[in-house]
């Protein structure tokens, strides 16, 4: 298959479902082989055959994020697959909001689950990653901020934001780091956007009241996320390292 990503491979965490399902299947279609690490294996197998069903090339690799014994693991698994890695994907993540809320509502378990799976888990595939993105020659990397790392909510979830706002640190200081070894560090924040992970608190009402704040009038769907990513991963944006892109129809502009 021949694409903007013809010839290479992307590791993509989350890549199940939602964001990091249509990415899989969008970085294939423009000629990536892709490992699908995630720690639901039914679901990793569903995003693999639809990959192989259209064409593509792609593994799935089972584990938590959170682990970096796990993690290690994936890259390993996905770097022997396919001979090497060229992208790394930081795209999962967890929006618990029955359970992270204001600090002074968020217990200690809930608040150390979600700093591990949000940005824990980009500190592992970095770490592993970014050895065979050296190997390879250079590469990209994509981490997953979000609006919420931008602005202030009175629907607070606090571990959620202060791990989304740590990684833009995290993202300027490997851009640096690395530059110099031809690789690129990225974060996308995305607003809300219709997938498995909001659809438990996503009501109607709350529907509305979300498009009502957003200039363009609508929630994002996940293929447009993954299309920004794409554009990271590429060439296209050869000359851009360090970077935030902001998604979100217009609502941190208003």
């Amino acid at each position: 298959m021949a694409g903007r990503l013809a010839g290479r491979v992307a590791f993509i965490t989350g890549a199940g479902m939602g964001i990091g399902r249509e990415a899989a299947l969008l970085f294939a279609e423009e000629g990536a082989g892709v490992v699908v690490a995630d720690i639901d294996a039914n679901a990793a197998k569903e995003t693999v055959a639809l990959v192989e069903r259209r064409g593509g090339r792609a593994l799935a690799t089972i584990g938590d994020v959170a682990l970096e014994a796990d993690v290690r693991r994936m890259v390993a698994d996905g770097a022997r697959s396919f001979g090497r890695l060229d992208v790394l994907y930081n795209n999962a993540g967890v929006l618990w909001k029955d359970r992270d809320r204001s600090v002074l509502e968020t217990d200690e378990k809930s608040w150390d689950r979600v700093i591990a799976i949000n940005l824990k888990s980009a500190f592992w595939v970095t770490k592993y990653g970014i050895p065979e993105l050296r190997r390879a020659g250079g590469g990209s990397v994509i981490l997953m901020g979000s609006v919420s790392a931008l602005a202030g909510f009175t629907r607070a979830q606090d571990a959620y934001t202060a791990a989304k706002g740590a990684l833009i640190s995290l993202t300027k200081s490997l851009a640096i780091q690395f530059a110099k070894d031809r690789i690129r560090c990225n974060i996308i924040h995305p607003g809300i956007v219709d997938t498995p992970l909001q659809a438990p608190y996503l009501t109607e009402a709350l529907r509305r009241e979300f498009e009502s704040g957003i200039p363009l009038g609508r929630i994002a769907q996940p293929r447009e996320i993954a299309s920004v990513a794409l554009f990271l991963a590429s060439d296209d944006a050869a000359f851009m390292t360090g970077a935030e892109l902001v998604v979100d129809g217009g609502f941190t502009a208003g």
